[in-house]
């Protein structure tokens, strides 16, 4: 092989490899079993609704991964319009619902990033945090931080739904 060959092959690795980074706190094995709530995915991101967005699609990838008894909390009433655009109420609700119904522990998270970036190719970037909190202590249990760039004709759901799977690599359930 050339040393041109060679000098791609090895940007190729480093640009694939920095695509994607996480970082991970090990769990110890969680009980899959238990009553599991989903708990607001708050927004930081730019884009309006990004955490409602990671919300369905972290159900999903939940229930792939093994975790049968996972209820979504909806928050409704009069204030609904309301705590659409504020975060930080929606989730303290959904907290005090969930601790009230029983369940043993949450999913929650954050979305720092959701967006294409800028240029010709215009890929979609994503940054995410997740959490399993036990609701009665508040304990955080596990949590992984990750972001991820897709390709130029990536989406950023799927993009997303990558990065998820991949962060829950790391959440063990028994």
């Amino acid at each position: 092989m050339t040393i041109q060959k060679q000098i791609a092959w090895i940007g190729l690795v480093i640009g694939l490899w920095a695509c994607t980074v996480h970082q991970m706190q090990p769990s110890s094995p969680l009980p899959g079993q238990s009553r599991w709530v989903m708990l607001p995915v708050v927004n930081l991101a730019e884009a309006p609704l990004a955490g409602e967005k990671v919300e369905s699609l972290l159900d999903n990838a939940l229930r792939l991964h093994g975790l049968k008894n996972l209820r979504r909390i909806n928050i409704a009433g009069n204030q609904a319009d309301d705590l659409l655009l504020n975060d930080g109420r929606r989730y303290e609700l959904a907290l005090e619902s969930a601790r009230q119904g029983g369940a043993g522990f949450a999913v929650t998270g954050s979305v720092q990033e959701w967006r294409y970036k800028t240029g010709l190719d215009g890929e979609p970037a994503v940054g995410l945090t997740l959490q399993v909190v036990e609701l009665p202590s508040g304990r955080v249990l596990w949590t992984a931080s990750g972001a991820k760039t897709g390709w130029g004709y990536a989406n950023v759901s799927g993009t997303a739904q990558q990065l998820i799977a991949e962060l829950l690599e790391g959440l063990t359930l028994q």
